[in-house]
């Protein structure tokens, strides 16, 4: 094969983690007479390098198994158990967590950027720079801005993987270097969940803001990093910094401070939680060469099937698929629709969670409400889930019947244990019988958070301020959706439960309420608690009655779930042992 250079350099330390994964299969055009050095020179080489960066970021559709995280939470029930049953039993540990695979994809995502941005060979543009003519010139500029773009794309890149990993685990080592033969990782010891922290912010800081390195603005590259992205990841990360897991460490029964140290972060709450507001209203006032980033006026111009802008400018970063699939639709649709095999199926506490049509709560024991549970709702109740009477499907569509005996219902192989079916994120207009597929992209940021990210900790650091309502609204007030604003003169805790219901309802199915379950420290009822499913049943005569039960409870262990074990291949290693780390709390 031509050009391919494969730089891998293993170490054995844990297990592979600190592995160094270079770029394979890279540039096929270059001749195989190229020596290293001339091939670092070359743009194309170059590029695909950093290109490679980016495959170790991780889309959420089939993140664990064939299922979404939202299975593992109070959103959701994956129909044929698999991975996320795990979590939903507690039956998980260091040697068996599902999610383990996360430590060896971070970490060697972290030493392909740390070996990326060590390598000093000038790249040699002069090919491009000779060329005087007009597109000659423009070429040159454009690989020019490129190349000075790459190490900083990269820079991000290791940011998040960090964030990704202390997330999970808390503190872990800081390393910036790349792998050499004689390292003595003995003595890598794992840095605080605050160093973590203030090295990532500080990443973000060099790279975003108004004097910030990373280009502004792709109007077609939507998958490459850009400033409002390194913005966001700022925004996220002080979020979590402020919020109750990682300063109220009681659940961990223990007052050892190098523990303590590695699962919580100390100092003024209010400061922190005005960090983060800041944070996020510095994205919000982001206006650089007259781009700026704005909430899409339609509810689903933003999400899953989009790829340019097309004057859509709530996207920060995607996941960019390489090719069309229907992999999602297949796993998803309803089961006897389109060959679904209806995986993901949304829950009846995530279905309780959506507001009436005038805003107030829905209520069981409103005798209205009760008969006619799907009607006068938020209209993203009909955009992120299918229940007995939806229409799907297309260009045939199928009123769906998700009752006791019906095609799509109880007594089908394979139904709904939930009593609904996934429709947010999916393309209802596939043909699955002759393969119809279509791009799907996974957002990793868009505006809609950042704006709840600032109502949230303005609410926590500044109780009463009239952005604290107008911002938490502005996800309701999209085409399809308006929803009445939430009232500027509630309590602070009242807001605090505003805000917090809307991001549950406007961020669902994305990655998010697992991790705010967690910070929240509400993870006992939202991880764990009673998963609760809808019981429809056909009325003689017409109509259909509506039940909720109970279809399982899930188990939390609130003494040591809320960050994952170090993987035990990791703790058993013997430089690890020489090292003396230490295993997080509940999991010695």
């Amino acid at each position: 094969m031509k050009g391919i250079i494969n730089i891998i350099i293993v170490s054995t330390l844990l297990m592979g983690i600190f592995m160094v994964g270079g770029c394979a299969d890279l540039d096929r055009e270059y001749s195989n007479t190229y020596d290293k050095e001339d091939l670092e020179r070359q743009y194309t080489y170059r590029r695909n390098q950093c290109n490679v960066l980016y495959t170790t970021l991780e889309e959420g559709y089939t993140i664990l198994g064939n299922g979404m995280r939202a299975s593992a939470t109070d959103e959701a029930k994956h129909t044929y158990q698999g991975a996320t049953q795990s979590f939903n039993t507690g039956s998980w540990n260091a040697a068996t967590n599902p999610d383990n695979g996360s430590w060896t994809r971070y970490f060697q995502g972290i030493y392909r950027v740390n070996d990326f941005l060590a390598s000093s060979i000038e790249v040699d543009l002069s090919d491009w720079q000779q060329d005087l003519s007009e597109g000659g010139q423009i070429k040159y500029q454009e690989r020019l801005v490129d190349v000075e773009n790459f190490p900083k794309e990269a820079r991000f890149l290791r940011a998040y993987f960090y964030f990704e990993l202390i997330k999970r685990f808390g503190g872990v080592p800081i390393i910036t270097d790349p792998v050499v033969k004689n390292t003595d990782y003995s003595r890598i010891k794992r840095n605080t969940l605050q160093e973590c922290i203030d090295f990532i912010v500080s990443e973000c800081e060099y790279l975003g803001g108004n004097d910030g390195l990373l280009p502004v603005y792709r109007e077609s590259e939507m998958s490459r990093v850009e400033r409002g992205a390194a913005l966001a990841l700022k925004s996220r990360l002080l979020l979590y910094a402020a919020s109750d897991l990682w300063n109220d460490p009681d659940w961990a029964n223990t007052s050892d401070p190098e523990i303590l140290s590695l699962i919580s972060v100390t100092g003024d709450r209010r400061e922190k939680w005005k960090a983060a507001a800041d944070a996020a209203k510095e994205l919000i006032d982001y206006n650089i060469g007259g781009i700026s980033y704005s909430i899409a006026s339609n509810y689903y111009q933003y999400i899953g099937l989009r790829y340019d802008r097309s004057g859509n400018n709530e996207i920060l970063l995607v996941y960019r698929p390489s090719g069309s699939s229907n992999t999602f639709e297949r796993l998803n649709y309803p089961i006897g629709n389109n060959r679904g095999q209806g995986n993901v199926t949304p829950s009846q506490n995530l279905v309780d969670d959506f507001e009436m049509l005038d805003g107030s709560k829905f209520d069981w024991n409103n005798p209205i409400h009760a008969a006619n549970p799907y009607g006068n709702r938020d209209p993203r109740l009909n955009l992120t889930v299918l229940h007995n009477g939806s229409v799907f499907g297309s260009p045939n569509p199928v009123t769906l019947e998700i009752y006791q005996g019906g095609l799509h219902g109880s007594g089908q192989p394979n139904a709904t244990t939930t009593g609904y079916y996934l429709r947010k994120l999916l393309d209802p207009n596939l043909n699955l019988s002759s393969n119809g597929a279509s791009y799907h992209t996974w957002t990793f940021f868009r505006m809609g958070e950042i704006y709840l990210n600032y109502a949230e900790a303005l609410n926590e650091y500044d109780p009463g301020n009239p952005d604290i309502a107008g911002y938490a609204s502005m996800t309701r007030g999209r085409s399809g959706v308006n929803m009445p604003p939430i009232p500027g003169d509630l309590s602070q805790n009242e807001m605090r439960e505003k805000i917090r219901n809307e991001r549950r309802i406007e961020l669902s199915f994305e990655d998010h309420r697992y991790w705010d379950a967690l910070r929240w420290k509400i993870a006992a009822k939202a991880i764990g608690g009673a998963l609760y499913k809808m019981v429809v049943t056909p009325v003689e005569g017409g109509g259909f009655t509506y039940r909720k039960e109970v279809l399982e409870n899930r188990v939390f262990d609130e003494s040591k779930m809320y960050f994952y074990p170090i993987p035990l291949n990791v703790m058993l290693n013997e430089q690890v042992v020489a090292a003396k780390w230490r295993q997080n709390p509940g999991w010695e």
